[in-house]
């Protein structure tokens, strides 16, 4: 029986997502998202090009690949249209190569300014969204009055839409907050007419269609696992379900149509926004990895809180996913680093644990384990036989401790630095 494997973050996201599905999709023939809105940043370099995809699926860059935006994910137009311009001025028309869900739920422009006026709201309290509606939106399909790429093709689409500004506009009364949605509301009106030269599928059906037809299928996730509304570091966490068990629900698709499970893990820590973050690094060594990385957000620019590996967080993630093979990647932001550690455990209110708690996350200090850096640099490396020995046991401690294979190692941003084990 055909299966569909998933490829997703088993961190606070950016762990580089975009790299690996554009590496992994050569065996696959549908690139599909499952959840998230364009606070999505996967970034992709090959060659001297550059990109940043928010909506579209990583796949896209691969012309023989089909892209499905499924039924999770909450679509922006003027993002997702400014996107689709930027890969058309490279590489052409990629209409028949990307399909949206009826069913994926639209970003009004007073989403975007609920999401402003409740985040300047909590003051300290605040979550750290990217500030792009994308949480209002969640709350309109759970609260049953969203808007869906399907009902773009109705005669009453312009009614449902004033319909559901007029109810923002009545929430946004209750606020101190001044905003003009009218510039953007022009660009969102004159984005979703464009939106009808895609075609708008029942993409439950399809995806099963394809599964039927032996087509192989790569589900891509966004944001990370610590992130998700269930099992992440709430309320820190994004609007919707990042583990794979989203891909279920954000496709159509059987739990049992679920194959391999890739979870991807930088070989330290990041986080953007507020939230509970117990290896974070305050001092050089945390400067250090954010000026090597350029951890600075792909979707905000703001720079990346960094810190050491996380293993409890990361034993956690492997887990509730069920990973089948893990990916490291940004090896070679380690290489000048004379002792590197990593989090085995935490203490909280004076004893060891190791697993993620319930209560007081932020008071948890971590247990360290140091290892001998590899003080090498990786760029070049193509094969684990020329790994540093150093390197090796890093790889070695993660595999035992995780109970899941290291399978891919990253040593650079390009496609080609990638080390398939």
């Amino acid at each position: 029986m055909q299966k569909v494997d998933v490829v997703l973050g088993l961190q606070w996201g950016d762990e580089g997502k975009g790299k690996v599905v554009d590496v992994l999709t050569p065996s696959y023939n549908v690139i599909a998202r499952f959840q998230g809105g364009p606070n999505a940043g996967h970034s992709l370099k090959f060659g001297d090009e550059n990109f940043v995809l928010h909506t579209v699926p990583s796949g896209i860059f691969r012309k023989d690949a089909v892209n499905v935006i499924g039924n999770g994910v909450v679509i922006d137009p003027v993002i997702l249209m400014e996107e689709v311009d930027a890969i058309e001025a490279i590489q052409g028309d990629i209409t028949s190569r990307l399909l949206i869900s009826k069913k994926a739920h639209l970003i009004l422009p007073t989403h975007r300014m609920l999401d402003a006026a409740s985040e300047a709201a909590k003051g300290k309290g605040k979550i750290g969204s990217t500030l792009k509606g994308i949480g209002p939106a969640y709350m309109d399909k759970t609260g049953r009055n969203g808007l869906r790429v399907g009902d773009i093709l109705s005669d009453e689409f312009a009614a449902r839409y004033e319909a559901l500004k007029a109810k923002h506009l009545g929430l946004l009364s209750q606020y101190d907050f001044s905003f003009d949605i009218s510039e953007y509301e022009s660009k969102w009106l004159k984005a979703v007419e464009r939106l009808r030269k895609f075609s708008f599928i029942e993409s439950e059906v399809e995806i099963n269609r394809m599964l039927s037809e032996g087509k192989s299928i790569l589900a891509e996730g966004a944001q990370g696992s610590m992130l998700d509304i269930d099992f992440g570091t709430y309320p820190f966490v994004t609007s919707s379900n990042t583990m794979a068990a989203g891909a279920c629900t954000g496709l159509g698709i059987a739990p049992s149509r679920i194959g391999e499970v890739y979870g991807i893990f930088k070989a330290y820590c990041t986080r953007v926004g507020s939230g509970p973050f117990p290896t974070e690094l305050f001092d050089e060594d945390g400067e250090k990895i954010r000026a090597i990385g350029h951890e600075y957000g792909a979707t905000t620019g703001r720079p990346r809180r960094c810190g050491w590996l996380d293993l409890v967080a990361l034993k956690y993630a492997v887990m509730m996913n069920g990973a089948t093979a893990l990916i490291m990647m940004k090896s070679d932001v380690l290489d000048d680093f004379d002792t590197i550690k990593v989090c085995t455990g935490y203490t909280l209110a004076g004893k060891t644990i190791d697993y993620f708690p319930f209560e007081s996350a932020e008071k948890l200090e971590p247990v360290y384990k140091e290892f001998k850096g590899w003080k090498c640099s990786l760029k070049g490396v193509r094969s684990y036989e020329d790994f540093p020995a150093e390197l090796k046991d890093y790889i070695a401690f993660i595999e035992k401790e995780t109970a899941c294979p290291v399978k891919i190692v990253s040593v650079g941003p390009d496609r080609s630095e990638t080390v398939i084990r």
